[in-house]
């Protein structure tokens, strides 16, 4: 794959990777820096505010395309190696990802090394979904089948929301892992519990969906036909969000309602279902993505550029920028005159009224992507230049 149009196809899907990246940021600094508590929760239609639900609402583009991008890059990774070879890495990186955030993350969101809280999150989703595929490549399954597997999941999921899911016991605790958590606690031995933020198979459809559009891609597709499908089915893809969405039936566990003005309406239909992913959150977010696809695919200039610096490397990027964050969020805490208490969520670890204004967020996610730039080229640059088997990890 040395030719200029492999490349020019790789380029596109890094920039809105890279995008989708820097709006994450976004999102993080929001967890990290903003005031907590009911009143500045960005979804509550009774107490946000349009700019507050926008600032959470933008960044539900994050974690589906993320998985979806994986997806491609899985498949764009297999035409480079066998399909015992393409088996290995998939089931490695999967279980490299888990433990990242066994081990990493849930160390920075807690701050416990002696690890009473093992955190599961995006990372862990993707792992689960790697590992997924790994098997269905190994048993030789066809992009047909591996595609048709993915919108099951996607289309089927809400299907459990009319289902009595058994709470506790072995049973209860794999079905949450797996297939229904939302924010659940899973006990582990002793003290020790599991905090699930993303159940594992909703957001693995993505990810097969994701494989499936990564022949699009391939060396000899033509460019100009995989814009007309990515807008297409992209188009497709929001008709009938707003189609299901209008409806208000299936699709969504919180229909939407007529709110205390037009503005907040829009607001709830808008507010779809993230944990786990919704049919309805599904189609809101790609969508536009595979529009967007479309739109950057021939294109190169400043912007582009700059988002994929970002997206060329995004393991590297999603660890360092959290590092970075946690970093201020504790340098901030003294500076505000508080002490180190926390307010009991050990996910955040914040110190009781500790907390900025949303403008004052938005120039902290403007220096953390912009302090990450240069040491992101380094490493891009690093990663194009050298062949090290451990690259494909970081």
């Amino acid at each position: 794959m040395n030719n200029e149009p492999t490349k020019e196809r790789i380029r596109g899907i890094d920039t809105i990777r890279g995008l989708i990246m820097v709006i994450m940021t976004l999102d993080h600094s929001r967890d990290f820096l903003h005031f907590q508590g009911p009143a500045y929760a960005p979804t509550n239609m009774a107490t946000t505010t349009v700019i507050l639900f926008f600032t959470r609402w933008v960044t539900h583009f994050c974690a589906p395309t993320f998985v979806l991008l994986s997806g491609v890059s899985a498949f764009l990774a297999g035409l480079r190696r066998s399909r015992s070879e393409l088996t290995g890495f998939l089931f490695t990186r999967g279980l490299w990802l888990i433990l990242t955030d066994l081990l990493v993350i849930s160390l920075l969101f807690t701050f416990d090394g002696r690890y009473h809280v093992f955190v599961l999150e995006v990372l862990w989703a993707i792992g689960c979904s790697m590992v997924l595929l790994a098997l269905l490549v190994w048993l030789g399954a066809s992009r047909l089948l591996i595609g048709v597997l993915g919108c099951v999941l996607v289309f089927g999921h809400n299907l459990l929301d009319y289902a009595h899911i058994p709470q506790g016991g072995v049973g209860g605790n794999l079905m949450t892992l797996f297939l229904t958590g939302r924010g659940a606690v899973i006990p582990l031995w002793g003290d020790r519990i599991v905090v699930l933020l993303y159940s594992a198979l909703p957001w693995s459809g993505m990810l097969l969906i994701g494989y499936v559009l990564g022949s699009l891609y391939r060396p000899d597709f033509d460019a100009a036909r995989r814009r007309r499908v990515l807008l297409r089915v992209g188009c497709g893809v929001i008709g009938l969000f707003i189609l299901v969405r209008w409806i208000n039936g299936y699709g969504d566990p919180a229909p939407w309602a007529a709110q205390r003005n037009a503005a907040h309406t829009v607001l709830s239909f808008l507010n779809a279902t993230k944990q786990p992913p919704s049919l309805l959150y599904v189609s809101m977010t790609i969508g536009p993505v595979l529009v967007l696809l479309a739109w950057v695919d021939r294109m190169q200039n400043r912007f582009t550029s700059f988002c994929t610096v970002y997206g060329n490397v995004p393991y590297f990027y999603f660890i360092v920028h959290l590092c970075l964050l946690r970093a201020l969020n504790i340098l901030l805490i003294p500076a505000s005159g508080l002490g180190f208490i926390s307010n009991g969520d050990p996910l955040v670890w914040q110190a009781k009224g500790f907390g900025f204004p949303l403008w004052m967020c938005y120039g902290y996610w403007v220096f953390v992507v912009v302090a990450l730039y240069l040491p992101c080229q380094w490493y891009g640059k690093y990663k194009r230049t050298h062949r090290k088997w451990w690259l494909s990890y970081l």
